[in-house]
């Protein structure tokens, strides 16, 4: 396990590459052979940290039960080589307390809490939400704001708020591919709040206004390549960046081509990194002229 107190004492050290990792399912089970295989994966291609059911590891439809055990097995699996930061968010207060005391005492180093859904509070309301988590712990937590999947987002004065009450919210996973908000995040924030980009093809313009990295569903596939366009990102070498966006530009397309995590499974499945590319109902498998374009896309990085 990482150590949490330097963590919360600079929140950049969650820049780079972080993997939104998918729960592999076998037979309506969630597949832990397949799960160890795909973070044995990821931390040998250099990934940063492991995001552990998030969205991507359709936490909508995992039972309680399910949800703790998946956070349970990627802290066991990972080892502490890299931090996991485990998804415990939730639209009801009780329930994302109580999930992320139970990923405190599973050993995650972090959490990601997601702006409550459905029910759309006020921004007051947000912030009594985020404030009431962070004091259930005192490992670092990153904001989640995602307009299209919550029906509200964080205001940036909100999180200023939030950052100045609770020293150990250290960072937002941005996902509105909005450059504005970035700039405005950076500018706001104290230059250890980290601000990451929640949404693969925003990688670049984001990082080149202050944001120091990405949670990204494509590096479940392609790790390397993922962890290759950040770090030239980071470091500052532009060209190299572009050449790496440019290669990447299709999979951060059309790996949403359907609703995430349908496309990502599937990629996975037919690349043989996991044995079944099943999602849980209301999700289904993608379509046959999706998986006509997703069969064309793995052509591309045969190696994989």
């Amino acid at each position: 396990m990482a150590d949490s107190s330097i963590l919360v004492s600079n929140g950049r050290r969650f820049g780079g590459v972080h993997t939104a990792l998918v729960t592999p399912f076998k037979n309506d089970e969630v597949a832990c052979e397949d799960l160890q295989k795909l973070v044995e994966f990821q931390i040998a291609n250099g990934v940063n940290g492991l995001v552990s059911v998030g969205t991507t590891g359709e936490s909508p439809t995992l039972s309680t039960e399910e949800h703790c055990e998946v956070i349970v097995r990627t802290v066991e699996y990972a080892r502490g080589r890299v931090p996991v930061i485990a998804g415990t968010g939730s639209n009801a207060t009780s329930e994302a307390i109580s999930l992320t005391q139970h990923a405190d005492k599973a050993g995650a180093d972090a959490f990601l809490i997601v702006a409550p859904y459905y029910n759309k509070p006020s921004q007051e309301g947000l912030f009594q939400h985020f404030s009431a988590v962070a004091a259930c712990t005192a490992k670092p937590i990153l904001l989640y704001s995602i307009l299209g999947r919550c029906g509200v987002e964080l205001d940036v004065a909100t999180v200023v708020r939030l950052r100045e009450k609770c020293p150990n919210i250290v960072g937002i996973k941005e996902a509105s591919a909005s450059c504005e908000r970035v700039s405005r995040f950076v500018n706001a924030l104290d230059e250890d709040f980290v601000v990451l980009s929640g949404d693969d093809a925003s990688t670049l313009p984001f990082i080149a206004l202050g944001a120091s990295g990405l949670i990204s569903v494509a590096s479940n596939w392609l790790p390397a390549e993922v962890v290759a366009l950040v770090r030239h990102a980071l470091a500052g070498e532009r060209l190299e960046a572009l050449r790496m966006g440019v290669l990447l530009a299709d999979v951060f397309k059309q790996l949403f081509i359907e609703t995430n995590p349908v496309p990502v499974k599937y990629v996975l499945a037919r690349a043989g990194l996991i044995q079944s590319a099943e999602v849980r109902l209301p999700l289904t498998g993608p379509s046959a002229s999706n998986r006509a374009v997703l069969d064309a896309l793995l052509k591309t990085f045969p190696k994989h």
